[in-house]
């Protein structure tokens, strides 16, 4: 008889156990979304007001962003590049399919630091592409993963989700095609970086920025890689939060 209670008992006190972990956990995920929605924001103020306020900081030898294009380009020894004008703020990008150097309005015809600095930053990534970059190398071979991924994931992970008892290699599916994005962020993480590095030994150097210049040269490319971190980051958790799904799927 008392075995029995006891037996009982145990079986009652693991199941709410079970539940409240559950419930601990689910509840973990949320404050993991709006912490990384958070922080997401918080960057991306920072880095604007950055950036704005780094605009106000003439270069060393008043050159536009494009003009610190080409002269890099050119003490480097890389030719082929075309350099052109996007619109939007902080837009910049590298096109290594067409080998073209895309810079904001603000950058392209800006004299200031912050246009040096990430016109710098994104000729580095012209020059990895020059020099056969590994990660960069890695980072493009998972390109047509991820735009195939893009037009199906959110799909196949809703369905996954919605049938998850029922046909559970959807959603094994959908993991699988995220991760691949999963893998393409952490991977930009170290291209990133090593073009900053490229950018700011280039521009102290060429004498475009001085010894109190170049830290501001820093500071707006370190919080530009701070983006990318943290979508790093929000794209693993999430990938975590889909895996978790998968392996608690019999409960």
């Amino acid at each position: 008889m008392f075995e029995s209670i006891l037996a009982e008992n145990l079986s009652f006190l693991s199941e709410m156990s079970v539940k409240l972990i559950g419930g601990i956990v689910m509840g973990g995920i949320w404050i993991i979304f709006i912490a990384f929605t958070l922080l997401s924001w918080l960057v991306s103020s920072q880095l604007k007001a950055r950036f704005k306020r780094y605009s106000q900081i003439p270069a060393a030898n008043g050159m536009t962003g494009r003009e610190v294009v080409e002269q890099m380009l050119r003490d480097h020894g890389v030719r082929g590049v075309r350099i052109g004008s996007v619109d939007g703020q902080l837009s910049d990008h590298y096109n290594p399919e067409n080998k073209t150097i895309n810079l904001s309005k603000d950058v392209y015809h800006g004299r200031s630091i912050a246009a040096a600095a990430v016109a710098a930053h994104e000729t580095g990534h012209a020059i990895q592409h020059a020099e056969a970059y590994a990660w960069l190398q890695m980072r493009s071979a998972l390109v047509p993963i991820v735009s195939f991924s893009s037009n199906w994931i959110q799909w196949l992970l809703l369905a996954g989700i919605v049938m998850v008892n029922a046909f559970p290699q959807l959603l094994l599916t959908g993991i699988v095609l995220f991760a691949g994005t999963t893998l393409f962020s952490i991977i930009t993480l170290p291209v990133e970086v090593d073009a900053s590095r490229r950018a700011l030994v280039w521009l102290k150097t060429s004498g475009i920025t001085t010894y109190e210049t170049q830290k501001s040269a820093f500071d707006a490319l370190k919080w530009a890689a701070y983006t990318y971190f943290i979508a790093a980051l929000s794209s693993l958790a999430t990938l975590l939060y889909y895996v978790m799904i998968y392996m608690g799927r019999r409960n």
